[in-house]
């Protein structure tokens, strides 16, 4: 034969090693988990939940199992965590749970769908509360509609719409690149002190609300239309979809493992005080909506957390609370900066990717190449997309994700008994099934609602599928990678 075939195994990759300066402490830690976390998913959720839902009770009920489910794989990944305090998170991980194969598709898909689109989606929330001050400008309807992206099976995208948002959202990308190409220190401590900052907007916002409003208790209960049997199963899984984008950046504190002060401790730590302080905000915050806004007019609220305000305090309180949120907004875009870019990082550091990724900056000891790299493809994300789509997308691969890792653990617990675990994952193996089981049954419910509100016009995309897409992308990216080192080593 001319030419040559190669087994998956035959693709070597060795550990990464990297060479970041460890000078992230428990606090800044945490910060990374809650600032990674609370974000814009709590202010701008609430509302799709609220319609998906029709019930108050039910949107309480999603809140809590989303954040009990998060902490489940907050604990799952504690042990991976402090088992291998390396940067990269899942990408280290999945190479020694699956090998090469399924590690670089993780890889590349943190890279093309989770991560940048977690941070265009916040983003994109930031300008558009910011957009409450600044006014800016937009095209008209027709101009928006003038340019349509169709990909075929999945949907339309219309890139000019909403376009000053859109431009002021990658202004905001650029400047937070540019904060933590400059330094790890400077992005750590913005991290810290805007999460300080942001967890006294929340308790502002959550004591203004219930000492200064007059609200009603019965808005906890009451509900004009609320979902019953197969619909609100639907609107149950549409809405956890919603709730685990507000829960997503718990996983980041993994991909800067390697830069962490004594990893073995600060992980577990770190991530268990971080996701139930998460779990309390949202329940505290969403509360506080309704105390103020029958569940019908949460549904109906674009910009929630103003309006919310706005009943208790006046019109004046909204341009408050607009201006607290581009702040909470801002440290959530630098938390995932900061983390995410370290996967890219690790990837080039293996050389399956390009290798000029995994260079640090010689002065700044940053991975600045992957920083930049990560800049230029949330900027391309947030131009073609929309807040709901950009969210939902990245939420479906992010369980597959979490999913292979958890039914990872029983296998790195069978081919690596004697690896020494500083923090076990508490209840296992039971959480870990029960995390497994309930994954699995949201994928599926996700992609039959997906493909069914697309039939029926009530989304323009299929946001799943355009998720599976866009990382199916990287199989041949793999093999090629993988001929190019093979023919290096020949």
């Amino acid at each position: 034969m001319a030419g040559r075939l190669f087994s998956l195994s035959s693709f070597s990759i060795m550990p990464t090693t990297s060479s970041l300066a460890k000078r992230i402490g428990f606090w800044s830690a945490t910060a990374i988990v809650i600032g990674s976390v609370i974000g814009s998913g709590v202010f701008m959720k609430p509302a799709s939940m609220a319609g998906q839902l029709g019930s108050p009770v039910w949107l309480t009920i999603v809140w809590v199992i989303a954040g009990l489910f998060s902490l489940f794989g907050a604990l799952i990944y504690a042990e991976l965590g402090a088992m291998m305090p390396e940067t990269g998170g899942l990408y280290v991980y999945f190479r020694k749970m699956f090998g090469e194969f399924v590690a670089y598709l993780y890889g590349w898909s943190a890279f093309s769908v989770v991560n940048t689109a977690a941070i265009a989606a916040i983003a994109f929330v930031c300008a558009q509360y910011a957009d409450f001050f600044l006014q800016l400008p937009r095209f008209s309807e027709a101009t928006e509609q003038s340019v349509i992206w169709h990909i075929p099976f999945v949907g339309d995208l219309f890139p000019l719409k909403n376009f000053g948002v859109k431009s002021l959202a990658i202004a905001v990308v650029t400047g937070l690149t540019w904060l933590n190409y400059r330094s790890v220190k400077a992005g750590s401590s913005f991290q810290l002190i805007s999460t300080i900052i942001k967890i006294g907007v929340i308790a502002a916002l959550v004591i203004g609300i219930f000492f200064f409003a007059d609200g009603s208790a019965q808005n906890f209960f009451q509900a004009e239309n609320p979902k019953q049997g197969g619909a609100l199963l639907s609107g149950v899984i549409a809405a956890l979809t919603g709730a685990f984008f507000a829960y997503d950046g718990w996983i980041n504190i993994t991909f800067v493992a390697g830069e962490i002060k004594q990893p073995q401790r600060n992980i577990p730590k770190s991530l268990f005080t971080g996701v139930i302080a998460c779990i309390i905000v949202y329940v505290l915050v969403n509360q506080a909506y309704l105390y103020v806004l029958p569940i019908e007019k949460v549904a109906a609220s674009s910009l929630v957390a103003s309006d919310a305000i706005g009943v208790a305090l006046g019109n004046t309180a909204e341009a408050v609370v607009a201006a607290m949120i581009v702040i909470c907004t801002l440290g959530a875009i630098n938390g995932n900066i900061m983390a995410t870019t370290r996967v890219t990082y690790a990837m080039g550091k293996d050389k399956v990717f390009p290798a000029w990724t995994g260079k640090e900056h010689r002065r700044y000891q940053t991975p600045g190449n992957a920083l930049w790299l990560h800049a230029i493809w949330v900027s391309m994300l947030i131009i073609t997309g929309s807040f709901d789509m950009l969210a939902d997308m990245m939420v479906f691969i992010t369980w597959v994700a979490y999913g292979l890792g958890a039914i990872g653990i029983f296998m790195l617990r069978k081919k690596m008994p004697d690896v020494e675990r500083p923090y076990k994952i508490w209840l296992h193996p039971f959480v870990t099934i029960l995390f497994i089981l309930f994954t699995a049954i949201f994928l599926i419910i996700t992609v039959y609602n997906d493909i069914t509100n697309y039939l029926n016009d009530r989304q323009p995309v299929v946001n799943s599928m355009l998720g599976i897409l866009i990382t199916l992308i990287g199989v041949p990216l793999f093999f090629y990678f993988r001929r190019k080192q093979k023919m290096a080593e020949d």
